[in-house]
């Protein structure tokens, strides 16, 4: 492709982005959400570019023993085969070293002929220091100083690169969580350029950098946000930088958040509640809510595929279309969804030999394996869990997810999971898959007959899993938080687990317990009976899942809404397209 860099307003900068399942440049939902973010940006023509690392060594690839331990390998993947090098290069100072900085373009194609360029930020340069060529090898690497030279690396190098590309007319730079958050800095050593650095930081040329700046947090609680000790701080940016992070308010640690929420003229959290809880934790800045989203044509199995392009012309580049779902016929949903779920029930059985059965009544929970996301309470009661399948009808769940190589409580969650397995073998079918990538989550999310989702209130900021799913007509069965919130019309696109959190506070009980019962009622009474016995209704429940939630939780709808709200250049746009 020919670059363009005059027509880019906008540039977007992630520490992961999952641009192709092939490439192993990102962990999870946030990764996920910004490749579905660019994806929506080429559909819709916005003029957008975007920085990332390039994770020559990947996330890792995951393998479980017998036990279901989980042990991590490092990946390699073929550079050459998807990104093209370019000839320019920038430097960044790190612990008073020069650190040359390489990148690689990949290029987005939308639905509509639009492009998006993406650059991948590589450090494995032979005039780099052995350690420094290591910084873009892994993401989320080992260690305080790794992660913040990495930070330097995104923030302060992604932004040289893109002046050095000769993108000279960026309006708004977008800050997806914190990991970005030293681009505010960047911006401020722009402008303090002509200026003498012992005048100090004029108030003026921080509020010209909010001017540009917009931030989007992911997390909802405190320990999740990247902060780091003064002394190291002081090692990795040096004097010059760390006066400068002095006039934005950090006198003590530095918090990568509260530098962005700083810098920044708008900030917004990925869901309604989740928008509340992060005016909590920061009461000091306005904080306001774009709700999370998915790219609805990568997301959608083939067989929807097939089934929106013969009812739904326009669906691939306007997402709402998706509404008009509600007058394809049932007997065609629950076709395609045959047909997603034979495919998934395929490949587990030849990868785990747990012996599924297509029509029985599976269940679907995959994400990061994290002790907030709970997914082993619906095995809160097994002698329960066990009667309920007796009585309602068979019953079957498929997992899969990685733990952090650091989260051991997330590690020992897999192992658990492992030994319930074999408690119930006989009973309930359990099969866990190893290697949750784009590729795996795509199968999962339309084969399965309904998406739990467990998560610990209020720490889901929002989770797009089930949007993925309800894009394949599958209904969730989730904890009221995040998205679903937003997304749950009971009995109509799925079913809640509990209703508000004051409802689990009960002396009586923990909210575990608490939910997990709320959880095998819905089973029992609900979910169930509707799938074997009102097979019309259950059906139904898929249409509304499409036609509801499948037709706003995309990110074309979201992707309008920051044209519109954050970067306020919906005039040039239009414009310029």
């Amino acid at each position: 492709m020919t670059d363009r860099t005059d027509d880019a307003l906008v540039a977007y900068f992630s520490m992961e982005i999952g641009l192709d399942p092939n490439m192993p440049t990102y962990a999870g939902g946030l990764g996920v959400l910004a490749g579905d973010t660019i994806r929506s940006a080429a559909d819709l023509e916005i003029p957008m570019v975007a920085v990332t690392l390039l994770h020559r060594r990947g996330y890792f690839h995951q393998w479980l023993d017998e036990q279901g331990w989980q042990r991590e390998e490092p990946v390699a993947w073929p550079i050459n085969d998807f990104c093209k090098p370019v000839p320019q290069r920038v430097t960044v100072d790190i612990e008073n070293r020069t650190v040359h900085v390489a990148a690689w373009q990949f290029c987005v194609r939308g639905e509509s002929g639009g492009e998006t360029s993406v650059y991948l930020l590589d450090t494995d340069l032979p005039e780099n220091q052995p350690w420094d060529r290591t910084l873009t090898d892994q993401l989320y690497g080992d260690g305080d100083s790794y992660r913040l030279c990495q930070e330097v690396v995104l923030g302060i190098g992604g932004y040289r690169l893109l002046r050095a590309l000769g993108y000279s007319h960026i309006r708004r730079f977008h800050m997806n969580e914190g990991h970005a958050a030293l681009l505010v800095l960047a911006l401020l050593e722009e402008k303090l350029a002509s200026r003498s650095y012992e005048q100090g930081v004029p108030a003026d040329l921080i509020d010209a950098v909010r001017e540009q700046c917009v931030f989007t947090t992911h997390t909802p609680v405190p320990a999740g946000h990247d902060q780091f000790p003064p002394d190291l701080a002081q090692r990795v940016l040096g004097d010059r930088r760390c006066a400068w992070l002095r006039a934005c308010g950090h006198d003590q640690s530095v918090n990568m958040t509260e530098l962005a929420l700083h810098g920044s003229r708008f900030v917004n959290g990925v869901a309604m509640k989740h928008g509340e809880v992060s005016h909590n934790l920061f009461p000091g800045y306005p904080i306001h809510s774009i709700t999370n989203g998915v790219h609805a044509v990568t997301w959608a199995a083939p067989s929807f595929q097939t089934l929106y392009d013969r009812y739904l012309p326009d669906w691939r580049r306007d997402h709402l279309s998706l509404r008009y779902a509600i007058k394809i016929s049932a007997q065609e949903i629950w076709g395609a969804h045959s047909t997603a779920k034979q495919t998934l029930v395929d490949y587990v059985n030849r990868e785990t030999n747990a012996g599924l059965d297509r029509d029985v009544l599976t269940i679907g929970f995959a994400r990061r394996a994290a002790a907030y996301k709970r997914g082993t309470l619906i095995f809160h009661d097994i002698e329960r869990l066990a009667a309920i399948a007796q009585r309602g009808g068979p019953l079957q769940i498929i997992f899969s997810g990685k733990a952090h190589p650091r989260d051991q409580d997330g590690k020992t969650l897999i192992h658990r999971i492992h030994e319930l397995r074999d408690a119930l073998r006989g009973t309930i079918r359990v099969a866990y898959l190893t290697n949750y990538d784009m590729t795996l989550a795509k199968l999962l999310c339309a084969g399965v007959d309904v998406w739990l989702n467990t998560p610990l209130p209020p720490m889901e900021a929002s989770g797009t899993s089930g949007m993925k799913a309800a894009v394949n007509g599958v209904p969730s069965l989730s904890v009221l938080d995040g998205w679903w919130i937003e997304g749950h019309v009971e009995d109509v696109t799925g079913w809640s687990i509990g209703d508000r959190v004051e409802s689990c506070m009960e002396p009586s009980g923990s909210m575990d317990a608490c939910h997990a019962a709320a959880l095998y009622d819905k089973l029992e009474q609900k979910v169930m009976p509707c799938f074997y016995k009102d097979r019309e209704g259950f059906v139904e429940i898929m249409r509304q899942a499409i036609a509801l939630n499948g037709g706003f939780f995309n990110t074309q709808r979201m992707m309008t809404q920051y044209l519109h709200n954050a970067y306020r250049l919906v005039g040039e746009y239009v414009r310029r397209g």
